[in-house]
């Protein structure tokens, strides 16, 4: 079973869903047999390649100008996701986020699973994530994307071609042009089998029963019909050997 995740490392919702599906896979019986893959979206395309200099731009007031809210009013909503999150073991820090480009943490992401596959890009995905909100980390800044790539063991020489040029760039468009085609208006979004949806960090029970309806629906039971019908049940070998 494959869960595709269209979500940006700026999106604190995205964290929380995260953790939310983590938390429901913890309990799922074929969490093993599931495949969790990122899929590229930018919330803010038009955001400047990184956040330092005279162009520097903290995330709140950014909000604020750009849903019609006071900053005060921002901050207020931004503290309840502040606690919402703590319940979910994230400590963010929202008041301290820069107005940021995600473009090239994306590449990177595409990187990390052309390297090592699903794993790898996982990790990735929640070391940028947590370079952002727990450490409040420019994570459209080169030297920032480099240290969390290079802790991960990416290759050095693939990450700095990466950094320096556009590779990848195409990668992400398919994976936003894929959401306009889903539908998908914000993000986390999760698509699985490219045959279920869930919009939005649900609780956890609704990934469960997600989970749980994907999995019966791609592995239906074996209806047992001949001998069985009307309660008589054919001749056969016990699995002990009895009968035999």
């Amino acid at each position: 079973m494959r869960i595709e995740i269209w979500s940006d490392v700026v999106c604190p919702w995205c964290f929380v869903g995260k953790r939310r599906l983590e938390r429901a896979l913890e309990s799922f019986e074929h969490a093993d047999q599931v495949e969790v893959v990122w899929r590229s979206f930018q919330l803010d395309p038009s955001a400047p390649p990184h956040g330092h200099g005279a162009e520097r731009q903290l995330t709140t007031p950014v909000l604020a100008r750009k849903y019609g809210r006071s900053e005060d009013e921002m901050r207020d909503m931004q503290q309840q996701l502040v606690d919402l999150a703590a319940e979910e073991g994230l400590a963010f820090r929202l008041f301290e986020t820069v107005h940021t480009s995600t473009l090239d943490a994306h590449r990177l992401l595409h990187l990390a699973l052309d390297q090592g596959g699903l794993d790898l890009q996982g990790r990735l995905k929640e070391a940028l994530l947590s370079a952002y909100f727990e450490d409040a980390a420019d994570i459209g800044d080169h030297q920032v994307l480099r240290r969390e790539a290079l802790a991960l063991d990416l290759d050095p020489e693939r990450v700095e071609e990466v950094l320096t040029g556009e590779e990848y760039a195409d990668a992400v468009a398919a994976d936003i042009d894929a959401a306009q085609d889903l539908g998908v208006s914000g993000v986390p979004f999760f698509v699985v089998d490219r045959r279920y949806a869930v919009s939005g960090a649900q609780p956890t029970e609704v990934f469960s029963r997600l989970l749980d309806r994907a999995w019966s629906e791609a592995h239906p039971p074996v209806q047992l019909v001949g001998g069985a019908v009307g309660g008589a049940a054919g001749d056969a070998c016990g699995i002990d050997g009895s009968a035999c």
